[in-house]
């Protein structure tokens, strides 16, 4: 009985042993808490917020991220409650993603700390744009157009999810995989950072901030660093600590699969380069800008969110678009906005028409030029928001670029918006080359007399 209690002892203290260090390790801290996170977060938006079939959106998005995790990470998803929960093994590091209408999928680390019932619901309905076939036949190699289109869509593990053209503000090409609509929100990653820098030219032409201004960034003056301006984190300059690597233990990963802060646990990085001196992407520099952005907004998450629709989204008809919170209720600036295709792709032609929807003008009639200036020391890849100098295209061509391979080109010498959104993983998405072949199969005719 005395040998069966020690060998018992013995195991329990390995156990116990292999536990502590399992914890006090990245894979403990970061990498199974951020595989959960993830999981529930992104099955929650994915199904809820896009509509995809769970398995599908499994498929497509979450499990080619997971790695050697996936097969120790469970998913239970709760249709009546809409929320989705993930566990290690069924229990371990469990996070549970909610949803509320119109505020999309957020993950909730302490229930007693989040209004479940807020919402905000979105009227949107058809989307009345159509494609233009006669300015389509008019000003392209139609055969051309239509050759690109397969080559985006060819099925190498591209997992083309949608592709468009947009020229001189004519529909002129569309297609959408099987169970996308022209009114599917699509998970836009990074192209979330250009709606931030697209926003903050709305507050400039309203004259609400000064994105050159020091201390404007709440959590930021809070930690001390006031100097760091919105144009230095739009630019992601702004010398703060941290690397993106998106491999779920960068600091990336940490903070958006397990932080109920994100503004603040990026404000609290260290500081190891003067704002401006460094060029650094970091997605926490971006929801730093956005939480500034959001003093002028409103008090409340359905607040900031009604005052992003209607300077914003509405004007310009973006009516199938979902901008996600994290549990303190930051808009999630840097990677959670969902939108239809046509919806990116009309963020983008508002760079086209000098910032204006009719007689209003939403941003300033510049607001190309300021997205568009390389930032010091990001070798002419990065402006302030938006990603530049892609090789083969035209030199004033501006990229909302996410991960996965999300792409909306706005060229303005072509007068062009090319879109390719997908769910692509160390691969070829195939946008770049999408792009240059619409500008190939272009051709200006002159009409008949």
């Amino acid at each position: 009985m005395r040998r069966l209690f020690w060998v018992i002892a013995v195991i329990a203290a390995l156990m116990l042993g292999g536990w502590i260090y399992l914890m006090q390790s990245t894979t403990g801290r970061i990498y199974l808490p951020s595989g959960t996170g993830l999981t529930a977060k992104q099955t929650c938006s994915l199904t809820f917020v896009s509509g995809l079939e769970p398995d599908r959106a499994q498929a497509l998005y979450i499990t080619p991220l997971l790695g050697g995790a996936n097969a120790l990470i469970s998913v239970d998803i709760d249709p009546d409650n809409q929320r989705v929960s993930s566990a290690v093994l069924g229990f371990l590091f469990k996070q549970t993603a909610v949803y509320r209408e119109g505020l999309g999928c957020t993950l909730v680390h302490d229930s007693d700390a989040f209004d479940a019932s807020a919402s905000l619901p979105i009227v949107n309905g058809p989307d009345p744009m159509t494609l233009d076939t006669g300015w389509r036949d008019a000003h392209f190699d139609v055969e051309a157009l239509n050759a690109a289109l397969d080559e985006v869509f060819t099925e190498d593990g591209r997992n083309t999810l949608a592709a468009l053209v947009i020229h001189d503000g004519h529909l002129v090409a569309e297609r959408y995989a099987e169970g996308v609509t022209e009114t599917t929100p699509l998970h836009g990653w990074s192209m979330t950072k250009s709606t931030a820098a697209t926003f903050a030219g709305v507050l400039v032409q309203r004259g609400l901030i000064d994105i050159s201004a020091e201390g404007q960034i709440p959590a930021l003056v809070e930690a001390g660093r006031p100097g760091i301006t919105i144009d230095d984190m739009l630019r992601m300059s702004g010398g703060l600590d941290g690397f993106e690597i998106n491999d779920g233990t960068d600091p990336n990963s940490e903070m958006l699969f397990t932080q109920s802060d994100m503004a603040t646990y990026a404000a609290n990085r260290n500081v190891i380069h003067e704002p401006g001196e460094q060029w650094s992407y970091q997605s926490g520099n971006t929801i730093l800008a956005g939480s500034a952005m959001e003093t002028v907004m409103g008090d409340t998450i359905v607040d900031e969110v009604s005052t992003l629709r209607d300077w914003l989204f509405t004007p310009l008809g973006m009516n199938h678009s979902v901008f996600e919170p994290d549990q303190s209720g930051t808009l999630q600036w840097s990677s959670y906005m969902y939108a239809s295709a046509r919806d990116w792709a009309r963020m983008g032609e508002l760079y086209l028409n000098d910032g204006r929807v009719g007689d209003a003008q939403i941003i300033p009639p510049n607001w190309l030029t300021y997205v568009g200036t390389p930032t010091a020391t990001s070798d002419g890849q990065y402006g302030a928001g938006f990603w530049l100098n892609i090789p083969g295209l035209p030199s004033d061509t501006v990229v909302m670029r996410g991960f996965q391979q999300q792409w909306t080109f706005v060229i303005p010498s072509e007068d062009l918006i090319v879109l390719r959104m997908g769910a692509t993983l160390n691969g070829d998405g195939g946008a770049p080359d999408f792009a240059r072949a619409v500008i190939a199969a272009k051709q200006e005719t002159t009409p008949a007399n």
